[in-house]
C-alpha cells in the first residue's frame, strides 16, 4: 500500500482495484486520493493492491410485488 499513489499510472479504462489486508478480505475502488478507509469490519489494515479487469454490470432481478 506504500506505493497506492502509482495507481494513476496503472489506470486505464475498464480496470479497478482490489485493495486486500492480511486476512484476505477484499475491497474494489477506483484510484482514488487518499486511498479508501477500510470496511468497518476489517481487524487488519490494508497490506497490498492490483489492478484487476472490471466485471461487467449485471441486472438484478426486479423487485416482488407485495403480497395482498
Amino acid at each position: 500500500m506504500d506505493e497506492w499513489a502509482r495507481c494513476v499510472e496503472l489506470s486505464r479504462p475498464g480496470i479497478i482495484f482490489e485493495i486486500r489486508n492480511a486476512e484476505g478480505l477484499s475491497l474494489f475502488t477506483e484510484c482514488v486520493q487518499p486511498p479508501p478507509d477500510a470496511p468497518f469490519d476489517w481487524k487488519l489494515p490494508p497490506l497490498e493492491f492490483r489492478p484487476v479487469v472490471e466485471p461487467p454490470a449485471e441486472h438484478s432481478d426486479p423487485i416482488p410485488l407485495p403480497r395482498s
